[in-house]
């Protein structure tokens, strides 16, 4: 057995059978998931204090007379009323409004359709969804008194005819001339799951490598080590054991992933796991009992437009080559990594504490950095020159082409990158061993740049 082969299980071994290790493995799906779920979850829950808004109207054309006095004409919610007041000035207002219990007061002008701006005022900032609710209801009732202003008779029943939904489905033609459903959504969630994988894996293990050789350095055990087996053996030793656990850990990952889709699935979206017969027969079993059940509530007690976006992503997701995905992934992120972990591994043979490494891992990491701004230009335009140029530079090409691999690349495009990258790992991986047979035995002093130029020159 090769001293190299020795090193890497020594390092993998070592690794993957610490706790955290086999924590992360399987929970860590599952806390990728909690982080998409919950705040959308929270996103969805609605604010049930009741908020009472005093209105003061002084163009009277949103204050409709009943016997019951001034009301608004905008109806409130369950949780928003509204309150119009007439005959106090608004300045009564400012001195104790806290204590007076209101949540805002709308203040609207006598000029409202001229300029078309209202005020809001509170002692605390309104929310999003009050402003948001006044401000859509006030620009449908303005509209409708300037239609009406028109006099055109039954204009009401014109608009009501004229509104009209359209929904756009994404068709995709492969080069075999099928055809395939596609989510414009689904294909940039998959792309940016991608991207952000690669830079987490790439940064995670990349460091642990770093830290590993600060270790040992601080430990003097590298000493030793030195004396059994070369410079090169021992940095190739540690990248490879430790981006051999980023690998198990991936795989491990893949699979926990696809039993938890499998199971949300089967859990809350089961309609979707019928034959077309099936959804046929259970749809007019529906539409029989329609009198007892809501007419829009499918089985499992969810809205039928909601099984519908759920087919959509299914579909949508059906349409994405998993291999390519999952080989380009592998592809990316080993290259990608024994690319960084190179140069992480110098920055470690150059200082003496991981407290040195501040200024000299800023230059390592922010190619990565530009790589995620980048990926978020190439979500919205994957074919766009920065997008393009920057998926074959190599060190932003793991995390752009990984974003853009999904939207569909022509094949030289993946090949050019995939070159580049591997051209530039030899070459990073020559001058990390170089300037790492050095590095590793100084002790008690900053490496300078310029020292680096003489490591790099040593020709043995």
């Amino acid at each position: 057995m090769s001293k190299i082969t020795l090193i890497i299980k020594r390092e993998y071994l070592t690794r993957i059978r610490k706790k955290s290790f086999i924590i992360m493995s399987v929970l860590g799906p599952f806390i990728f998931a909690a982080y998409i779920i919950i705040p959308m979850y929270f996103a969805t829950l609605e604010d049930k204090d009741e908020k009472m808004v005093v209105v003061i109207d002084d163009s009277k054309l949103f204050t409709e007379y009943g016997p019951e006095g001034p009301a608004f004409v905008i109806p409130g919610t369950e949780f928003l009323k509204f309150q119009v007041v007439e005959g106090v000035p608004l300045e009564t207002f400012k001195l104790g409004f806290e204590e007076s219990g209101y949540y805002a007061l709308l203040f609207i002008p006598s000029n409202i359709l001229a300029s078309e701006s209202s005020l809001i005022y509170s002692t605390n900032q309104t929310s999003v969804e009050v402003t948001g609710y006044i401000r859509r209801t006030m620009e449908s009732e303005i509209e409708h008194l300037k239609l009406a202003s028109h006099d055109i008779e039954g204009i009401e029943k014109i608009i009501a005819e004229v509104e009209t939904s359209i929904n756009v489905t994404n068709i995709k033609w492969t080069r075999d001339g099928e055809t395939k459903q596609t989510n414009t959504g689904v294909v940039m969630g998959v792309g940016y799951l991608g991207g952000m994988l690669i830079f987490f894996f790439v940064f995670f293990f990349g460091s642990q490598v770093m830290r590993g050789v600060i270790e040992e350095k601080v430990s003097r055990i590298i000493e030793v080590i030195i004396s059994s087996v070369k410079p090169f053996q021992l940095m190739m030793g540690k990248i490879i054991g430790v981006g051999l656990t980023g690998l198990t850990q991936f795989v491990v990952w893949i699979f926990f992933s696809a039993l938890l889709i499998t199971g949300l699935k089967t859990a809350f979206f089961s309609e979707l796991n019928q034959t077309p017969t099936e959804q046929v027969v259970a749809s007019n079993l529906f539409d029989q009992d329609a009198s007892s059940a809501a007419p829009e509530t499918g089985p499992e007690g969810l809205n039928n437009e909601d099984l519908d976006k759920a087919q959509e992503i299914f579909t949508s997701l059906k349409s994405i080559n998993a291999g390519v995905m999952i080989g380009a992934f592998l592809f990316y992120f080993i290259f990608g990594y024994l690319l960084y972990a190179a140069m992480f591994a110098v920055i470690g043979s150059m200082v003496d504490n991981e407290t040195d490494t501040q200024q000299l891992i800023l230059p390592v990491i922010l190619p990565l950095i530009l790589g995620l701004y980048v990926m978020i230009n190439a979500i919205n335009n994957p074919d766009g020159a920065l997008p393009f140029w920057f998926s074959l530079i190599p060190f932003t090409s793991p995390v752009v082409m990984m974003v853009r691999i999904p939207f569909g690349v022509p094949w030289w495009q993946v090949a050019v990158s995939g070159s580049l990258l591997v051209g530039t790992f030899l070459g990073m991986t020559w001058v990390a061993s170089k300037v790492y047979r050095t590095g590793i035995l100084m002790y008690g002093k900053k490496s300078s740049y310029k020292e680096i130029w003489k490591w790099l020159r040593y020709s043995s």
